[in-house]
């Protein structure tokens, strides 16, 4: 369990909106050292994560505070990355909590009646450099819960039995063969846009950050 001092914030982030704040104070993690999935704790600890640590943070605080732990797996095509959020409810409404390094693929108030409303929401921001629109399935949201025999939440050890689940799990489409066909590349305002970063790394950045 999370000792004293963690249980302190811990108790401080009670909404979402305060564990996206949260989030966004700390610091993005560039791997620099090798590819990491630390635990909740370990992201309080070093005050930095990823994605997908972000998100497996999010949705632990999320369960010490009443909600479920819930995941989202954002699938790119082989051009891009894959991104996770962590998704909660407000009067049968969804939202995510998100973190990158770059301006998009953020915080989602909870307006959306679905799942797949939520998760369209990112689709024309979800980009690559070429201005190609890269995302392609979602995951159903899965319940963190079922790896509570792991100590998913304090762990010392990378918890890498996370993402590969999330990767096993069933994807679905958002597109057909014809609306991919059709789709229109972003303009150049919209590149650049998405291009803006909070940080800089010497590790060669990546668009989803």
């Amino acid at each position: 369990m999370f000792n004293i001092d963690e249980l302190k914030i811990i108790k401080k982030l009670n909404n979402p909106k305060k564990i996206q704040d949260f989030l966004n104070t700390l610091k993005t993690n560039f791997e620099e050292k090798g590819e990491t999935c630390i635990s909740p704790r370990k992201v309080l600890r070093e005050r930095k994560a990823h994605c997908v640590e972000a998100a497996v943070f999010a949705a632990a605080i999320l369960k010490m505070n009443g909600f479920k732990p819930l995941l989202v797996d954002l699938e790119a095509n082989n051009k891009d990355f894959d991104h996770v959020i962590a998704v909660f409810q407000r009067n049968n409404f969804w939202g995510a909590i998100s973190k990158t390094n770059h301006a998009v693929l953020r915080y989602r108030e909870p307006i959306y009646s679905s799942i797949r409303e939520l998760v369209m929401s990112y689709f024309h921001e979800y980009l690559i450099e070429t201005g190609e629109k890269t995302l392609r399935k979602y995951s159903m949201p899965v319940d963190l819960s079922r790896f509570d025999n792991k100590l998913w939440m304090t762990s010392e050890e990378d918890i890498w039995y996370v993402p590969e689940y999330l990767l096993e799990v069933e994807h679905f489409d958002i597109l057909n063969k014809s609306q991919i066909f059709n789709l229109r590349k972003a303009d150049k305002l919209e590149i650049e846009a998405g291009r803006l970063v909070e940080e800089k790394s010497n590790k060669k950045d990546v668009w989803k950050g």
